[in-house]
């Protein structure tokens, strides 16, 4: 089984700064996409970045120029830094990734169980 772990998460002022982060660990052959999505009060959840196992970066409009989305292929790891946080960031973030198990051919989605992000004006 893959399990997906999140931390970083916390509380900050707008114009402040988190990194989170995101570990795969389990019976792993491969990794092909991770991405981080989120779910604001009352809101569904977004896309926020994703990454390919290739490097190919991908953002929302409303993060773009203020979030970067990195990964550690080694580590079975993603990363989100967020910088210049808004009250609107506010949310749990979740990440997810696609993932070939050692005994798999397929590629299955696996997600985290979130950890919330608090921007206070």
């Amino acid at each position: 089984q893959v399990q997906l772990v999140e931390s970083g998460g916390g509380s900050v002022q707008t114009g402040g700064s988190l990194r989170l982060s995101c570990a795969a660990s389990g019976s792993i052959f491969s990794i092909n996409n991770m991405g981080w999505y989120r779910q604001g009060p009352g809101k569904q959840r977004e896309l926020v970045a994703l990454i390919t196992s290739g490097g190919s970066t991908n953002y929302a409009d409303s993060v773009k120029g203020r979030f970067t989305i990195s990964r550690d292929n080694a580590k079975n790891t993603v990363y989100l830094q967020m910088s210049s946080l808004k009250p609107e960031d506010t949310a749990v973030y979740y990440c997810n990734a696609d993932v070939r198990g050692d005994y798999s051919r397929n590629y299955y989605r696996y997600w985290g169980l979130g950890t919330q992000v608090t921007v206070s004006s």
